[in-house]
C-alpha cells in the first residue's frame, strides 16, 4: 500500500450502484441544475455553489485544489437512476501523516436517503485504506447540520469533538464545527463488514 496520491491519475471508484469519477469542467453541465433548482443544498456549506455563477466558481475551484495535491474531487453518478447525483472529494490530504479528510459532499433532493450515500462513503473509505493505506480519515460538518452528521455516525465515525466559533460564515457570523473520524483498524475490525452489510 502507499500514501502518494496522484492527482493526475483518474481514479474511477464503482460497485453495482454507484460511480464516482474524478470531476471536469464539462461536468457543470451535469451539476448545474442542482445550482439552479436546488438552492438550499449549500445551507451549511461554507461555500455556496448556487446558481450557474457559484456552480462555476465552485467547479473551477475544485480543480485548481486538485493541482496543489491536497484535493481531489470526484463526481458521483447513480447507476440506479442513470443521472447524476452530486459531489464529494478527499480534501486536506496529508500523505506524510496518513491522513485526509472527507467531505465536502452533496446531493441533489432525489438521491438523498436513499442509500446512494453509504455506497459512496463505503467505496471512499475502502479506497483510503486498502489502496492509499492511510490511517485515520477526518470528517468535519456544521454542529447545527443535523442530517450530515447523523449520516456520518451510521456509517461508523466517531464524534470526536466541537470545535467553537471554528469558521467565517458567507452570510456573516462564525460556526461551530463538529469533528468526527474513522480509524484504519477501526475499519478492518468492524466497520467494514457492518457498512458492506448495510449495502446488501
Amino acid at each position: 500500500m502507499t500514501t502518494k496520491f496522484d492527482t493526475e491519475a483518474a481514479y474511477i471508484l464503482e460497485n453495482e450502484q454507484v460511480l464516482l469519477r474524478p470531476l471536469k469542467e464539462t461536468d457543470l453541465q451535469f451539476l448545474l441544475p442542482f445550482a439552479l433548482n436546488e438552492t438550499d443544498t449549500w445551507q451549511f456549506f461554507l461555500k455556496n455553489a448556487a446558481g450557474e455563477d457559484g456552480m462555476r466558481t465552485y467547479v473551477h475551484e475544485a480543480l485548481a485544489a486538485r493541482e496543489t495535491g491536497k484535493e481531489y474531487a470526484f463526481i458521483v453518478y447513480d447507476k440506479r437512476t442513470q443521472q447524476y447525483a452530486g459531489c464529494t472529494r478527499f480534501y486536506d490530504i496529508q500523505p506524510n501523516h496518513q491522513t485526509l479528510q472527507l467531505g465536502y459532499t452533496w446531493y441533489g433532493k432525489n438521491f438523498r436517503g436513499t442509500g446512494l450515500n453509504k455506497h459512496c462513503k463505503f467505496l471512499l473509505l475502502q479506497f483510503a485504506f486498502e489502496t492509499l493505506g492511510m490511517a485515520r480519515v477526518e470528517f468535519r460538518a456544521d454542529a447545527r447540520n443535523e442530517r450530515s452528521i447523523a449520516a456520518m455516525k451510521s456509517i461508523g465515525c466517531t464524534v470526536e469533538g466541537i470545535l467553537r466559533d471554528h469558521m467565517a460564515l458567507p452570510t456573516g457570523g462564525r460556526r461551530d464545527s463538529i469533528v468526527l473520524s474513522m480509524l484504519k483498524n477501526e475499519w478492518f475490525a468492524t466497520i467494514k463488514d457492518q457498512l458492506g452489510s448495510k449495502l446488501r
